[in-house]
């Protein structure tokens, strides 16, 4: 194992930063809570319902994206190297 990789403040160094970590895991549990309403306004014929919940899932899609692309554009983050 290597040493954690501390900034010259001495604080860690992580690849991602917290914002865009929050973003990506309540976007996958809002995705997963959108999938299960989505199938029951399907089923119980709510198009009004269906709709909405379609909206809302781009939304959080294009969101849990740009976070994505965020930390790819920032780079791998510090690298160990032993």
């Amino acid at each position: 194992m290597t040493e954690e990789q501390r900034s010259p403040t001495g604080k860690p160094m992580v690849e991602a930063t917290p914002m865009d970590v929050i973003r990506i895991r309540i976007g996958s549990f809002a995705l997963v809570l959108c999938m299960a309403v989505l199938v029951l306004s399907f089923v119980g014929r709510l198009w009004w319902l269906t709709a909405v919940v379609v909206v809302i899932m781009a939304g959080v899609a294009l969101n849990m994206v740009f976070a994505v692309r965020k930390q790819k554009r920032l780079g791998g983050g510090p690298q160990s190297r032993g």
